[in-house]
């Protein structure tokens, strides 16, 4: 068979579509997945993909098991979005599964990351991508595939994250806490495309702020973004980005998140963004035309309370999905 098969495992949670429009729909009954035949992708808006890889976290996590985790949480959800007046059943998404791991070769599973992510672009490079991980280290992974798709194409990143990421490859490797580093010393971005926005408290070394001073990285303190307004501080890097890059890649480190509202990531910490901020700014970035592909990273289910960090999760990708719909 080709794409997406030899790439990916078919997802182990299928449920039935339901088609009438007349009632409430839940998302697990809106999102269809991947049968026997591959669909006519020009039918198709939203890809969705799932990568289970945490061995390359820097700190015990369990974020491998958060697609699935997802993707059980669905069925709370339902596809119409009061606060917007808008229903994602108006999309047709498609749930393609989850990437191949290697049991031990991490250097492996992101091999199959950043191909599955060429294939998908390739293929239908119309449809907007979301990922769910996984840690951090994927992102370079995608990105990076991204680019071998588009080589031709400038690449912003979008990042909503209590750290910079960009802690020394030579001394961890490919990991968690390195992905935007991985990206620019592999050439896929340059440093004054890039926008981080949420970082706080006492989470970033001295270094990493002043090695993102010497590569031009843009970055918004969670102080000062709460001072200027969430939503202006997104419409403004966006609005930076637009002028220099031909797409937006939009990553969510579910860490952004204060500890209160998200006590399962592997890293939370007080000082945080709430909830209602991160679904106003992940709306923001879906609506624009040139965000491309987004992911959501490092949420450990394990350390859940109550489920409500993985529903945070899932209202983040609709949230996101919302400004899509409304474009």
């Amino acid at each position: 068979m080709t794409y997406p098969y030899p790439l990916l495992d078919r997802p182990s949670l299928t449920w039935t579509k339901q088609t009438d429009k007349t009632r409430d729909i839940k998302v697990h009954e809106w999102i269809e997945t991947i049968g026997e035949t591959v669909p006519d992708w020009n039918d198709v808006d939203v890809t969705i993909l799932g990568v289970p890889l945490s061995k390359s976290s820097i700190s015990t996590s369990a974020a491998s098991e958060n697609p699935d985790a997802m993707r059980q949480v669905w069925k709370s959800f339902g596809t119409y979005n009061l606060d917007e007046d808008v229903d994602l059943a108006s999309l047709k998404a498609i749930d393609l599964g989850n990437v191949k791991q290697h049991v031990t070769d991490i250097a492996q599973t992101h091999r199959n990351i950043e191909e599955a992510m060429v294939a998908m672009k390739r293929h239908h490079p119309h449809t907007m991508q979301v990922t769910m991980g996984g840690d951090h280290s994927i992102t370079a992974m995608l990105v990076n595939g991204l680019k071998r798709a588009n080589p031709d194409e400038t690449i912003g990143i979008l990042q909503l994250d209590t750290h910079f990421d960009l802690r020394d490859l030579s001394d961890i490797g490919p990991a968690n806490g390195t992905p935007i580093r991985n990206l620019l010393q592999s050439g896929s971005i340059e440093g004054n495309h890039v926008h981080n926005i949420g970082l706080h408290g006492f989470f970033n070394a001295k270094e990493l702020k002043d090695y993102a001073d010497e590569q031009g990285v843009h970055y918004t303190t969670m102080k000062q973004a709460r001072k200027k307004g969430i939503a202006r501080v997104i419409s403004g890097a966006l609005e930076e980005l637009n002028q220099e890059v031909d797409t937006i890649y939009l990553t969510v480190d579910m860490d952004v998140l204060d500890i209160t509202h998200n006590p399962a990531a592997p890293a939370a910490t007080p000082g945080g963004m709430y909830t209602e901020e991160l679904f106003d700014a992940v709306r923001l970035a879906g609506e624009h035309p040139k965000v491309k592909a987004m992911d959501i990273v490092c949420l450990d289910p394990r350390k859940d309370v109550g489920g409500m960090a993985v529903k945070s999760a899932v209202h983040v990708m609709l949230s996101f999905l919302t400004g899509y719909c409304k474009r």
